[in-house]
């Protein structure tokens, strides 16, 4: 941008005024609730037992089958992983073995 456009948008700022703020509106006084308005402790547990029940109500839960299969899923996968470890892991010791023998410190 050059020097000019510089200068006409600063004047152009400067025309335009700037928008009023709203007042900020006035604090509450009474900020905290009354004691007796808040319900008492087994109230509330009870509330939150019910709302609870309500929405494991929504969930939709898996069937014996899919639970079964997911189990079965999971543990493969698991094995599969472990033997890809194992392996790994003998390939980096086999070749660590081989580096310290060609360097003659094995």
């Amino acid at each position: 941008m050059s020097e000019n456009e510089k200068l006409e948008q600063a004047a152009a700022e400067q025309a335009v005024p700037a928008p009023a703020k709203p007042a900020k509106a006035e604090k509450k006084k009474d900020a905290k609730p009354d004691k007796k308005s808040k319900p008492g402790f087994f109230a509330r547990l009870g509330k939150w037992f019910k709302e609870l029940k309500a929405e494991l109500k929504k969930v939709q839960w898996p069937t014996g089958k899919q639970t079964a299969n997911n189990t079965v899923i999971v543990i493969v996968c698991c094995i599969v992983v472990g033997i890809c470890i194992w392996v790994f892991d003998l390939v980096a010791g086999g070749v660590i073995s081989a580096l310290l023998a060609l360097f003659g410190k094995g």
